[in-house]
């Protein structure tokens, strides 16, 4: 290519500048022989230089090079063809990185938009290529073309969005569309809060079987790669990594007893660990608040985050408590990072219960103290003041010692029921009282029931219940639960605005939805879930950055996208650059906003243009594409099985 290149230039005219410009031109050949990822071909190389060489700012090099060397000059002709040699090289270097250059066909050109990238540097104009599953080209690709274009003008082009905490390992085999996650511009979701998709066996499933009689489900595998393997089969839209859950393990080997594993139990516990850890695990999760993971001890998690650490594993918690006992339980946390020597993510980092509203300053300077003496600590948040869960998480932990049935029974029991109400009437340093926090049954909201003659309550709260039954409120929490074999979902307002703000500004914090995903019909559509479900990116984006302008556009991005993806070693994900992966949020950032609201949460959002996942339209203006291109997202110490 070069030979024939010099051949057509004016450079042929000097005889003794030629073999010093095949010289340079060798040198160049050989750092070009292997250019980066998503770099052009060797003719659009050629392509590229002969349009420098002709162009008018080059003339006056070609015309030097033939003057010099026919004038008998051979070192000014030397000089002037190697400073034109060296903008060559430059531009031809310059092409590779920047990947600007004519290109042949694509799949896929994003053109005119903004580009965000994912690393917090401000947005630049460029066009995006993608070949296959991974982008390809990102600059000036005016030239090329593609199966497909989008025009992005007025648009971010933006990485994937990735929720730091969804709930949707179970829910994709039930109804896989991910209606509400494709339409934030969610690509990929990190799942397993200290309950995990597995290990499996006798004690796990047992308490689940109401939940799956009604939903006709079989669990049908034991590991994390039996699930990761019906998965595949099935087809995902999302891109998912799970942590194996320590509530998870201990129910597998102890069930829902309160008591601490004997010796040979741990080490059970700590080999369905290291499987799950060999089997893709992203690292262990505990929620302490609730059972069976409440009954274990800090020693117990500290053995099994050793395992997971083995691995290349973090450990993720919803810690022990977010309210009266908030720093001790951040204390815990800190403490199984430091022993089990492994990187601590905080689920959906809060202050619960009015009589602490306004101390989360103190909570992110604790744990900014702990990042500055070398421990790797951060957190995710929902950009609400509501959290959500189980309606008989409001009951206190000793109620559910032995599991759902026992529950049940100690709600028939008068006596039970009097102690109950007892401890429901005052605040705990050793368990979250969630009624107490929110102020009362007017801030528990039931949100999902599944006796159908229940059903007439939802959107209701626990209060507007109370006055329909003529009840109190306690009697009336005990006997919901009763009526509805503890499936009830609920919503709890415990948070305030000052203390969300204060967590989601911090560079350390991510976003974490909390929620699976879901659609607008089919068979988990929850008409009253919480929003969050709907609304969390837009509702980031939209309300605290765009319009309350509580950062930068470019580092909210990051806090979606490179952040969890550098946290969960979620390789070649989380920022535009070719040799990446090609999962791509295309927005517009005048118009991105939530509609979901508490009252009518099953609103989708507005701004979000596109969502590509692998380099798949997976959801165009509104509209599903039916596409399942979603990856199962496996940790560090995935042994693959040998061939």
């Amino acid at each position: 290519m070069w030979h024939h290149l010099l051949e057509d230039s004016a450079l042929k005219n000097g005889s003794r500048v030629l073999p010093l410009c095949c010289a340079l031109s060798s040198m160049l050949l050989l750092c070009l022989q292997a250019p980066p990822a998503g770099a052009q071909s060797e003719f659009t190389l050629s392509q590229r230089i002969r349009k420098i060489i002709d162009r008018p700012e080059f003339a006056h090099a070609n015309f030097a090079i033939e003057f010099y060397s026919l004038a008998g000059a051979p070192e000014a002709a030397q000089q002037v063809a190697g400073q034109t040699l060296g903008e060559i090289a430059a531009a031809a270097y310059d092409a590779n990185l920047v990947t600007g250059a004519i290109a042949g066909d694509y799949d896929l050109i994003i053109r005119n938009g903004h580009i965000i990238d994912g690393t917090g540097n401000p947005w630049y104009a460029a066009d995006v290529a993608v070949s296959g599953d991974r982008l390809a080209a990102i600059g000036d690709l005016r030239e090329a073309h593609a199966k497909r274009e989008i025009d992005a003008k007025g648009r971010i082009v933006a990485p994937g969005f990735i929720d730091m905490l969804g709930q949707s390992e179970v829910s994709l085999l039930l109804d896989n569309r991910s209606l509400s996650k494709l339409s934030q511009g969610i690509t990929t979701e990190i799942t397993g809060e200290g309950g995990s998709i597995a290990p499996q066996n006798e004690k796990t499933i047992a308490p689940q079987k109401p939940f799956l009689d009604h939903y006709k489900l079989t669990i049908d595998w034991t590991t994390l790669d039996g699930y990761f393997r019906r998965l595949e089969k099935q087809g995902t839209p999302l891109n998912i990594g799970t942590y194996v859950g320590s509530a998870q393990v201990r129910e597998a080997v102890i069930g829902d007893d309160d008591r601490a594993p004997t010796p040979a139990e741990l080490g059970r516990m700590k080999v369905l660990v290291e499987q799950a850890m060999k089997d893709g695990a992203l690292g262990l999760s505990s929620a302490l608040i609730y059972p069976p993971n409440i009954y274990a001890k800090t020693d117990e998690l500290i053995a099994l985050a050793q395992v997971a650490s083995k691995y290349g594993g973090l450990y993720a918690t919803h810690m022990r408590s977010e309210g009266a006992s908030e720093m001790p339980a951040l204390a815990e946390a800190m403490r199984i990072g430091r022993e089990a020597n492994l990187p601590v993510e905080i689920f959906h980092l809060k202050v619960s219960g009015k009589p602490r509203w306004g101390s989360m300053k103190n909570v992110v300077a604790a744990i900014q103290l702990a990042r500055d003496s070398g421990l790797d600590i951060a957190a995710d948040m929902y950009p609400y003041t509501a959290g959500a869960t189980a309606l008989a998480s409001a009951l206190p932990p000793w109620v559910a010692d032995g599991g759902v049935q026992k529950l049940l029974e100690r709600l028939k029991d008068p006596a039970i029921r009097a102690r109950i109400k007892k401890d429901l009437a005052g605040d705990h340093p050793d368990w979250e009282n969630l009624v107490y926090d929110c102020g009362g049954a007017s801030g528990v909201l039931i949100s999902s029931v599944q006796n159908p003659e229940l059903k007439q309550f939802e959107g209701k709260t626990v209060e507007d219940v109370a006055k329909s039954w003529k009840k109190s409120p306690e009697d009336t929490l005990m006997d919901f639960v009763l009526a509805d074999k503890a499936q009830t979902g609920a919503i709890y307002f415990m948070a305030s605005e000052e203390d969300l703000r204060i967590g989601l500004s911090q560079p350390w914090t991510s976003i974490g939805l909390d929620a699976g995903e879901m659609s607008l019909d089919g068979p988990i559509y929850e008409p009253h879930a919480h929003p969050r479900a709907m609304g969390s990116m837009p509702r980031f984006l939209g309300r605290y950055v765009r319009d309350e302008h509580l950062m930068a556009l470019e580092s909210a991005i990051r806090k979606i996208t490179s952040l969890p993806a550098q946290r969960e070693h979620l390789e070649s994900r989380g920022l535009l650059k070719p040799g990446y992966f090609a999962d791509i949020t295309i927005f517009d950032p005048a118009t991105i906003i939530d509609h979901a609201t508490f009252t009518k949460p099953d609103q989708l959002s507005d701004g979000i243009d596109f969502t590509i996942v692998n380099g798949q339209v997976e959801y165009d203006h509104g509209k599903l594409t039916g596409a399942t291109a979603g990856r199962i997202l496996r940790g560090r110490g995935w042994h693959p099985d040998a061939p």
